[in-house]
Order: C-alpha cells, then sequence, then structure tokens
C-alpha cells in the first residue's frame, strides 16, 4: 500500500477527486490509503492562526512556520516505523516528473504532501522537510492541485490499479521519449487514413514505426528530451 498524507487548509478540495475512478478503486480495494490533514488545526490561538505579514513588509501574508512544522511532526509520531518522506510543494522544488512518480510509487514510509497557499512558505519551513518538488515554472494559488497530480501519477503506477501492465510499461516518458502517435477506428477520417504499417499484422514491423514515431514526435515538440536521450545512447 501507498500511504500519501496531504497537509492542506483547505482538505474539502480533495473530496471529489478522491471519489472518483480509478483513485477510489485503488482507495477502496487498500491499495493506496489518503490521509487529508487540515494544518489550521495545529494553528496559533483562539483563531488558529497560520499566516502571519511578511517581516520587511510586502503584499500579501506567508504561512507561520509552527503549524506546518507542528502538523509534520505529529504525522512522523504517528507513523509506526517513525519515518515519513516530508515534501513541500513549492515552485522552486525540483521539476516533478516520471521518474520520481515510480521512485515514491516504491517508498516503504508514508509519504507527506504540504500544499502552500498566500504568498507562501516561511523559508525556515525548508529546513523540516526532505525535499522540495515543483509542477512547473507557473505560480499557482495553492498546492493542492499540484498534490492531485502527485497523488494521481503515484497511483495509477501501484500494482493491480490499471488493469493492463503493458500500457503503463509503454507510455510516455518511461524511455525517455513521447509516446508513439496512437489510432484507432475508422481507418480513414476526413481524408486523414492512419499509417498502413498499423494494419499490416507485422508485430516487428509494427515497433519499428512506433520507435522511430516517438523518435520524430519528440525531436520536434521536446528538444530536450530528445538531447538527453541520444547522450544516453551514446552513454555520455
Amino acid at each position: 500500500m501507498v500511504h500519501l498524507q496531504i497537509l492542506t487548509v483547505y482538505p474539502e478540495i480533495f473530496t471529489s477527486f478522491l471519489s472518483q475512478g480509478l483513485i477510489q478503486k485503488a482507495i477502496e480495494q487498500e491499495k493506496l490509503l489518503v490521509d487529508l490533514i487540515n494544518f489550521r488545526n495545529f494553528g496559533i490561538g483562539k483563531h488558529m492562526k497560520v499566516d502571519a505579514p511578511p517581516y520587511g513588509g510586502g503584499a500579501g501574508m506567508v504561512l507561520r512556520p509552527e503549524p506546518i512544522v507542528n502538523a509534520l511532526e505529529r504525522c512522523q509520531e504517528k507513523a509506526n516505523s517513525g519515518r515519513v518522506h516530508k515534501i513541500l510543494i513549492s515552485p522552486q522544488g525540483e521539476p516533478y516528473n516520471q521518474r520520481k512518480a515510480q521512485e515514491l510509487s516504491k517508498l516503504d514510509r508514508p509519504i507527506v504532501l504540504v500544499c502552500g497557499r498566500f504568498e507562501g512558505f516561511d523559508e525556515r519551513i525548508r529546513e523540516f522537510v526532505d525535499e522540495e518538488l515543483s509542477l512547473g515554472d507557473y505560480i499557482m494559488m495553492g498546492g493542492e492541485i499540484a498534490a492531485m497530480a502527485i497523488i494521481e501519477s503515484v497511483g495509477r503506477l501501484i500494482p493491480g490499479v490499471i488493469g493492463n501492465i503493458q500500457s503503463i510499461e509503454s507510455e510516455s516518458f518511461n524511455y525517455d521519449l513521447l509516446e508513439y502517435s496512437q489510432y484507432t477506428r475508422p481507418v480513414s477520417f476526413r481524408g486523414k487514413r492512419i499509417p498502413e504499417v498499423l494494419t499490416s499484422g507485422n508485430h516487428k514491423e509494427i515497433e519499428n514505426w512506433r520507435h522511430q514515431n516517438a523518435l520524430e514526435k519528440t525531436r520536434k515538440k521536446r528538444p530536450d528530451l530528445f538531447d538527453q536521450y541520444i547522450l544516453s545512447k551514446a552513454g555520455v
């Protein structure tokens, strides 16, 4: 089982997401456990404050360290082994990718995702996490959407969640290339036909076509990935 704990001030955002499709199925089958933890419960004073104005002035409010760090420590206390993997979702983090999803899906301890809000985190919070992850070079209002992306990308890698394991093994990024073009019925649509090789029944030729197609798509759409792939094949 993969155990994910989400620290957020808006746990209700996740309600519909966790009760649909394969994620719901994984939870019902006890392959995936997702705990929603409102770190406002660890807030300061009778109003349970979690934010404060930034020192030195500036717009907006900044998340205080105490509520988040206290919530992280509570997660650690509740873990059977006393070990949790703590992740801060932040634009400053390492770019999230398929390799990281695979790595997280194989961890043998709970994973805690900290979702930010407002203008950001007190810098000292970073000292209490194991790593920072970013979904991309853009700013959102909070980390909840990014947390959902991580939940889904990790959850679908759990054995038994997706029925056809071959679809996982052959999809984009598993081999450092974009996925090859896929076609289904009809053979011809508004004058555009599918490549003839796909109906040939020659599996070797089909595999060769798919590999070349993936190479060409990656070269055109993601030259950065293409260059990495070429270097890796050259043993650089």
